[in-house]
């Protein structure tokens, strides 16, 4: 394979960035992150169990109103609770029972003291009712907030996305990713006569109200993100389709029907590719839907926003430069991939982001082998290397709501590539992978878990692995130097204990000699005059490397 290895001397990438950040960087932290990203007993010692969301969305005063219930279990002593809502909008009051509570507020945090502290293991329901209006994002998804446009009738068409912003952006609830409500959401939207607003998982009801409004009513029965609850306003058409005891549904603007309908029948083989590698869709009873929205995409859950324009790749364009990315429309596999490793496998902590957005990238790539081989996938892998700026570790700081660069995507799809080749067992590989995500099923999780796991299904200790593409910015480097005649080898590496194979070749030899390096100096059965000859296998692993002078 041409592509397998690559010349020595000749080595050279050029690099360019998607800019796509969820968070901004920072390297510093106030209060407010804190009471945002951390847990103390205010917010540690309840666990949510369901949200009765109603809300009534006012398109031409871009307003908001209604009420959240919150049904929560104490887990120990709680004297005071926290919850969240930006402070841009209005809390009316809160309500448990026929009482009503009183609170205070700090920044985008609300602390509500109770009279008596509600004892251990005991469960309550609280009503918070709301109104405002809220942030809208400037260009959603990478900014969060609402979307508020018209579609080319001049009919309203509205969206809201807020990953790294947080939900409590419009509406309250426990805004900290470790805490999903055990059973789900109700999600019900009242919005002007005319318009559908689609949300999460399934509809229940369709309920005319006064002044001109109907109440669409939806359910998820499975655990949810936060920022995966969603609206969706504007004036769709509904169509359906079916992959095996899954229901596929769609809505999309009336003009855009034919598009979409030619355009969507990547979904059914895009299902059959993730069902064979990474397991069933893991929220069939909340059924699959796209939902063309005013913005790019996102990956809400049960109810994926799609604004990719019904064309393949990236906005037309491929992010691997390769070709295969232009094959496939990115936003319905790639935001559809997330409901696997976002939405039902879900880090406690944003600094953990990478889990989500590498491991779906990494999806692309499945999808590429699944339609069109593993050459070209591995190909798209390399291709989509030329994103990454390695200037920061993939792991954000923890507790002040801080995720990783945008290397967590392409960065995070190119170690998993790189571990799949370091295994050099595709059969293990993937019953890992279906492992974990069936293991790891509608869980809330973090990378400690994550590494320990695929060291005891692998079957071998990748922390070090690990460490070093998680944990530093740069990627290790294969040194060579000279030893007489002979040629030496490490990896240079932060990680401490750090050791990695890499497989060498031959101009002329197609057979691939495996070197199982340390960041120790080893001696080699390499001479010097076999480096003009020398191929390092960059193709299947991310690394980088360098010739120094003689010892």
């Amino acid at each position: 394979m041409p592509k397998f290895f690559v010349f020595l001397l000749f080595y050279s990438l050029s690099f360019f960035s998607i800019e796509a950040q969820i968070l901004k960087d920072t390297s510093s932290f106030t209060e407010k992150d804190s009471l945002r990203g951390s847990l103390r007993p205010e917010r540690s010692n309840f666990n949510v169990l369901h949200y009765d969301l109603e809300v009534k969305v006012n398109p031409n005063e871009r307003f908001i109103s209604g009420k959240n219930s919150i049904r929560f279990e104490t887990l120990d002593k709680l004297p005071k609770m926290q919850l969240d809502l930006y402070e841009n909008m209005q809390i009316d009051s809160i309500i448990s029972g026929s009482r009503k509570l009183t609170y205070e507020r700090k920044f985008n945090a609300f602390f509500i003291t109770f009279d008596e502290a509600l004892g251990a293991k005991e469960e309550h329901l609280i009503s918070i009712y709301f109104s405002g209006n809220p942030i809208v994002a400037k260009q959603a998804p990478w900014d969060g907030g609402f979307v508020f446009k018209k579609d080319q009738n001049g009919k309203p068409w509205i969206g809201v996305a807020v990953q790294g912003d947080g939900a409590s952006l419009w509406f309250p609830n426990k805004d900290h990713l470790s805490d999903e409500p055990d059973e789900g959401a109700d999600i019900k939207v009242s919005v002007p006569n005319g318009l559908m607003n689609v949300s999460n998982g399934k509809l229940i009801a369709e309920t005319p109200q006064e002044n001109g409004y109907t109440q669409w009513h939806w359910r998820t029965v499975n655990p949810i993100n936060n920022y995966n609850i969603t609206l969706n306003i504007g004036d769709y058409v509904h169509f359906e389709d079916q992959f095996q005891d899954l229901s596929l549904d769609y809505y999309v603007l009336l003009y855009h029907l034919e598009k979409a309908k030619n355009q969507f029948e990547q979904v059914k083989p895009m299902m059959q590719c993730f069902y064979e590698k990474m397991g069933e869709y893991p929220f069939t009873e909340d059924g699959f839907k796209l939902v063309e929205t005013p913005y790019l995409g996102m990956e809400h859950q049960s109810a994926v926003a799609y604004g990719n324009q019904f064309m393949n790749g990236y906005l037309g364009t491929d992010l691997s430069g390769t070709g295969y990315g232009l094959t496939w429309d990115f936003i319905i596999i790639h935001e559809s991939a997330h409901e696997w490793f976002g939405n039902s496998i879900s880090v406690a902590d944003i600094a953990d982001l990478w889990i989500h957005e590498g491991f779906t990238t990494y999806a692309e790539s499945i999808f590429v082998e699944c339609t069109q081989g593993k050459d070209a996938a591995l190909s798209y892998l390399y291709g989509i290397r030329k994103n990454i700026k390695n200037k920061r570790p993939l792991i954000g700081n923890y507790g002040v709501n801080h995720s990783g660069p945008n290397d967590i995507y392409y960065k995070g799809a190119n170690l998993l590539g790189t571990l799949r080749s370091i295994v050099n067992d595709d059969e293990l590989w993937w019953q890992t992978i279906k492992s974990f995500v069936e293991d790891f099923k509608h869980r809330v999780t973090n990378t400690e878990e994550v590494v320990a796991y695929f060291n005891e299904k692998l079957e071998a200790d990748y922390t070090s692995f690990f460490n070093q593409y998680l944990n530093y910015a740069k990627i290790p480097v294969l040194e060579f130097r000279k030893n007489n005649k002979r040629v030496d080898a490490r990896w240079k590496a932060e990680a401490k204990n750090f050791e990695m194979p890499i497989d060498v070749g031959f101009v002329g030899d197609d057979q691939a000699y495996r070197l199982h390096l340390t960041n120790n100096w080893i001696k080699t059965n390499l001479r010097m005059k076999d480096l003009e000859n020398l191929k390092i296998d960059i193709f299947h692993f991310y690394i980088d490397f360098e010739f120094l002078d003689e010892e």
